[in-house]
């Protein structure tokens, strides 16, 4: 390569989070994806190991790197040592965390039989609240949460693979997805609307058993007072923060639009925001309902 020639674009990739939240099935499908994945990495090492990625050129193009408490003293100021990672190397660098209920956690802990990395004498609650707390700030500077509570080991391979399987795509990645407030808020959502301001479907006895994909529920959610108007003010909200998400190298975005039970209302109105965040310049949408079927 001469002077002249841009540096290859090399990707670094921080998989971090709760343990038992899935980051062994998350490192096994970015192998699969063609990264290099290193487990259980000293923080020290982030700098050399991107360093040695950077020399070996394209032989190395995608290096993930699995940073966690297990590193024990090891694990040491973690958003320092990725700021620096950033601020240090021409290579992209992302953090992707992993986060799951306590109820999850403690369930998936008791079916292995181990204990928590940070439980010492005490309970696996305290553990994993120690654990939460100690990558509070890490959290705050992730790029990518993934909530894995309701995934199993392949709907989480295949959750890395929707997220990354495209990772040369230069703008952002949103992700709509409708959910349902009596299910609970979702974890890995970076922004949140409540539509139950609009009457519910639910209460129309020939839409009940319709959801917002299908026509009638969707000519009637929209047909309601304020619901164009909140879609279509939602979307020029948005215009303006993922452009900002593309400034600042923020690749992924999770906005959720939640309902009551999230089959009817929130359904129909991501539907449609989708249409319009399509719409926009350097964005690549996803919809995904995540309680729809679950009543």
């Amino acid at each position: 390569m001469n002077d002249t020639e841009a540096k290859p674009q090399h990707d670094v990739l921080i998989v971090t989070g709760m343990s038992g939240a899935g980051r062994s099935t998350v490192g096994k499908a970015l192998e699969d994806l063609d990264w290099y994945v290193v487990d259980n990495l000293p923080t020290q090492m982030l700098g050399p190991l991107t360093d040695l990625a950077d020399r070996a050129g394209e032989k190395i193009p995608k290096l993930a790197a699995v940073v966690d408490v297990r590193g024990g003293r090891h694990f040491t100021d973690p958003e320092a040592a990725v700021e620096q990672l950033r601020a240090s190397t021409s290579a992209r660098v992302r953090v992707l965390f992993l986060e799951a209920t306590d109820q999850v956690l403690v369930r998936r802990f008791e079916q292995v039989r181990r204990p928590h990395p940070l439980q010492g004498e005490d309970t696996l609650l305290d553990g994993i609240a120690r654990e939460r707390n100690r990558l509070l700030g890490l959290r705050e500077a992730s790029d990518v949460i993934i909530d894995t509570s309701d995934l199993n080991i392949h709907q989480l391979a295949n959750t890395v693979v929707e997220k990354f399987a495209e990772d040369r795509f230069t703008g952002v990645q949103v992700t709509l997805m409708s959910f349902g407030f009596k299910y609970g808020l979702p974890a890995d959502a970076d922004m949140v609307a409540d539509v139950r301001f609009l009457p519910n479907p639910y209460w129309v006895p020939e839409l009940r058993p319709h959801s917002g994909l299908d026509a009638p529920v969707s000519e009637f959610v929209l047909a309601q007072s304020g619901a164009r108007t909140f879609v279509d003010r939602y979307a020029a909200v948005l215009e303006p923060v993922l452009d900002g998400y593309q400034r600042e190298n923020k690749r992924h975005a999770t906005i959720a639009i939640g309902c009551t039970g999230g089959k009817h209302r929130s359904v129909a109105i991501v539907a449609e925001l989708a249409s319009l965040v399509r719409g926009m310049p350097n964005v690549a949408v996803r919809v995904k309902n995540r309680d729809l079927g679950r009543e």
